[in-house]
């Protein structure tokens, strides 16, 4: 829940524990997210933080509220979330909202909608929400989500509280047993907060990156054996030459916090794959490790210039078997 940001989201964090503590919540939020990665997960804690019949920020004091554990459930009605349809949030979506939120809560002494990537709502939807921020109905919350805040109108701005998140550093995303290897590896790569939702939110990726670790799996057992599995682990994966430099860069990734394995640094990227990194790095020697680091970096190099897709993997294996597997 909330708590979950009170470190890397202090400001933020300290104003609404505030307003929980007063029994004063706004009757609508902004939040500027500063291309935040979790900034719908921050928004997700407030909401349960208004909901919960106790005002608890913490997942371990709440364990018997039903309504906590209907919102993580994606079952409880008194929360809904919207999402641009498309490109746009459009105002029929909008007007399905205030239909619904028109009734008295039931389940909670309030209601809460959250409005995702409120940039993206349209001309209508813009004017129909700020109709609905204009005149709140008491026991309704709105927590709209942006990273763009001045594409939003100045009215609908200045009808909310804005709470600004600030901009997560890579030490506390290492650091974070919450997130998974898919979203830090993002938060490296990605250069925007848009294609850091891009990248977390396309399943091919999650899928190439659990390729690459079996692939490595396979080279480290059984050395030149793995040209058997190349097509099933690589070749189908990687068909392009940006695609198989993105699972160099993986595996260039994976072998540096084997190093963080081997001198017990925390691991960066691949928490999810911590027992395969433990196995590896005993196997392997610190100077074996540096060395296959630098054939990967070697072979980024010759991809870009102009190396051929079809040879690069054969490359790499006989590369590897010389250092040792």
């Amino acid at each position: 829940m909330l708590d979950e940001f009170q470190s890397s989201q202090k400001i933020a964090y300290q104003m609404l524990k505030n307003s929980g503590t007063k029994q004063a919540f706004s009757h609508a939020y902004l939040i500027d997210a500063n291309h935040y990665p979790r900034k719908l997960e921050f928004a997700m804690g407030l909401a349960k933080f208004i909901l919960c019949p106790y005002h608890y920020s913490n997942n371990k004091q709440c364990n018997m509220c039903s309504q906590c554990q209907r919102i993580d459930d994606g079952n409880f009605t008194e929360l809904k979330i919207i999402s641009p349809d498309g490109s746009w949030i459009k105002k029929e979506q909008l007007e399905e909202l205030q239909k619904q939120f028109s009734t008295k809560a039931i389940e909670s002494k309030n209601k809460v909608y959250i409005i995702n990537d409120a940039e993206k709502m349209n001309v209508s939807a813009s004017n129909s929400i700020l109709k609905f921020l204009e005149e709140p109905e008491p026991g309704i919350i709105a927590i709209l989500i942006t990273d763009n805040m001045y594409q939003l109108l100045d009215t609908i701005i200045s009808r909310c509280q804005v709470i600004s998140l600030s901009k997560i550093n890579s030490k506390e995303l290492s650091n974070s047993s919450s997130i998974t290897s898919v979203e830090k590896i993002g938060f490296f790569l990605a250069k925007t907060g848009k294609d850091y939702q891009s990248f977390v939110q396309n399943d091919e990726i999650k899928e190439q990156i659990d390729s690459v670790i079996q692939f490595v799996q396979e080279l480290e057992s059984n050395g030149k054996q793995v040209i058997l599995k190349e097509n099933k682990l690589w070749t189908s994966h990687f068909r392009d030459k940006e695609q198989n430099d993105f699972g160099l860069e993986i595996m260039l990734l994976f072998y540096k916090d084997m190093i963080n394995q081997k001198i017990g640094l925390p691991i960066e990227f691949m928490d999810d794959y911590k027992e395969i990194l433990k196995q590896l790095a005993e196997s392997n020697t610190m100077k074996q490790i540096c060395q296959k680091i630098e054939t990967l970096i070697e072979l980024k190099k010759h991809l870009r210039v102009n190396a051929n897709n079809n040879l690069l993997i054969d490359q790499l294996i006989l590369s590897f078997q010389e250092v040792g597997v």
